[in-house]
């Protein structure tokens, strides 16, 4: 459950406090930026992603119901506007560079080969690469993933095993 003070907060902008709103947005904006750019690895489109996800915010504050955890509710809608943008713009999410985002190496070889795992891992399909993310890279757990994407712990974990074997096919078991 989310701190007493996100739940005021969440329900005077749900009953029209703009201040509340932009308070809410202000506190977000680096956690959903962060999201964005982990889930498409490029920043101009991630900033996009959460500039649509505020929009998206704004119009769909009240259907937060504060039966689950805002953040995963809003990782949620931050993957959901990721999607509809890539689909809308026919863009392909890259970016060699996310690297260091993601991953902090210090070797020359390591930093080359990690660059190539991630490219891998952008390359997965977009379910694979979701759940990946949030349970290896984010800490989730595949109960705590299902809810965030909607779907049932059992999938979560048959995504990562999928993600994993076409790792392990390009890789040769190293990741």
């Amino acid at each position: 459950m989310d701190d007493p003070e996100l739940i005021d907060l969440i329900i005077s902008a749900q009953d029209g406090d703009a201040r509340a709103f932009e308070a809410l947005v202000s506190d977000h904006y680096e956690v959903m930026f962060k999201m964005a750019y982990k889930w498409c690895g490029n920043k101009d489109l991630a900033e996009d992603i959460t500039q649509d996800a505020c929009i998206k915010l704004a119009r769909g504050i009240n259907s937060f119901n504060m039966k689950s955890k805002f953040s995963s509710w809003l990782y949620r809608l931050v993957i959901n506007c990721g999607r509809d943008l890539v689909k809308k713009d026919a863009r392909h999410p890259e970016n060699p560079d996310a690297l260091e985002f993601v991953l902090k190496l210090d070797q020359k070889e390591d930093r080359a080969y990690a660059r190539q795992i991630l490219r891998a891992v952008y390359a997965l399909p977009d379910r694979e690469r979701e759940a990946l993310l949030l349970v290896m890279n984010d800490g989730y757990s595949h109960a705590e993933a299902g809810r965030i994407l909607g779907v049932k712990e059992g999938t979560i974990s048959w995504r990562i095993s999928e993600a994993r074997k076409k790792l392990n096919e390009q890789f040769g078991g190293y990741p």
